[in-house]
């Protein structure tokens, strides 16, 4: 049975590895998503506002007496929000290509241009295979277009692009008015893959303290068929590397992410709830299918449900969501 898949343009031994979270702060943990069959491993984000807050706990040591105002440090997140700071994230590439023999994966976390960019190269010179740009974005103001959201992840991208030769993926949202051309922009522009998709965390509201409260459940398969929908739509249209992010659980969540399409799938809320060994798991799972269905490679499974094989894919959506409409009877 062969599970070899070429992700970002890096060949690896099977599909699953785990997502950018917080697995990646203990290195006994890292080798032990590794000896579990972890394919790749995908660092935590390094965020925009931990490169600006370090910049100006820097300015603000060499120039104490020029203007400035103390509130403007409560902007930011405290640095003890962060597992941790830029430095030390640099350090924790080098100790974890170190510690594993599989490609080791960075993330930035942004949404503008600014010196949080210049991270990058340091990154690459750190030693990563690849690095995640994750767009995390969440439009509240009114008067800003979706034009204007879109130039501003691709303005990043293109800066990055600028800075490095690594193999670049970017981490969406599926809440793109036109995701099928905004993929092809981002592909045009540099980007070796596209991860579907963030999600977007909703805060709670406290009535009694008059206050938000953060929020984080983990994610659980149902969430998958959004997923599944945007890689099968998107398999044909793209020549770059997908991967799958979120709602994979189980191993044949897997092989439906397969299916419609993906490279690579990336789990976390797995990881987290069962431990490390999850991902054999899920792999031992994935070999037992293949092989009862008679399915040889992952070559011949990719893709196998993408729109692709369907003559007209908006019909096909037009028609399912009709079907949809009569399944409750009333």
């Amino acid at each position: 049975m062969n599970l070899e898949t070429t992700y970002l343009g890096l060949r690896l031994r099977n599909p699953l590895m785990p997502g950018a979270s917080p697995l990646v702060d203990n290195l006994d943990t890292v080798r032990q998503l590794e000896d579990a069959g972890a394919a790749a491993i995908v660092m935590h984000s390094l965020f925009e506002e931990q490169v600006i807050q370090d910049q100006w706990s820097t300015f603000q040591h060499q120039s104490p007496h020029e203007d400035s105002f103390a509130e403007a440090t409560t902007f930011f997140p405290q640095q003890d929000d962060f597992n941790l700071g830029p430095e030390q994230y640099l350090e924790r590439i080098r100790k974890i290509k170190e510690a594993v023999d599989v490609p080791v994966i960075a993330s930035l976390n942004g949404t503008r241009i600014g010196g949080w960019i210049d991270y990058a190269r340091l990154i690459e010179q750190a030693g990563a295979d690849a690095l995640e740009l994750n767009l995390y974005y969440v439009a509240t103001d009114a008067t800003e277009s979706g034009g204007e959201v879109e130039a501003r992840t691709l303005d990043v991208l293109r800066a990055v692009r600028a800075a490095v030769q690594l193999p670049l993926a970017v981490k969406l949202s599926p809440y793109f008015s036109s995701l099928g051309y905004f993929a092809r922009e981002l592909e045009v522009l540099g980007a070796n893959g596209l991860i579907l998709f963030n999600r977007f965390y909703q805060p709670d509201i406290d009535p009694e303290n008059l206050d938000t409260v953060p929020t984080l459940e983990l994610s659980h398969s149902s969430e998958l068929r959004l997923r599944l929908r945007w890689l099968g739509i998107l398999r044909s249209q793209l020549a770059c590397s997908l991967a799958c992010g979120g709602g994979v659980h189980h191993a044949i969540d897997v092989i439906k992410a397969i299916m419609a399409g993906a490279d690579a799938v990336q789990c976390v809320s797995s990881l987290l709830h069962f431990g490390p060994r999850h991902l054999h798991t899920l792999i031992d799972g994935v070999s037992h299918w293949m092989e009862e269905h008679e399915y040889e490679s992952m070559a011949q499974l990719r893709g196998c449900m993408s729109s692709e094989h369907c003559p007209d894919p908006a019909a096909y959506e037009r028609g399912n969501y009709l079907k949809v409409l009569q399944i409750w009877q009333v």
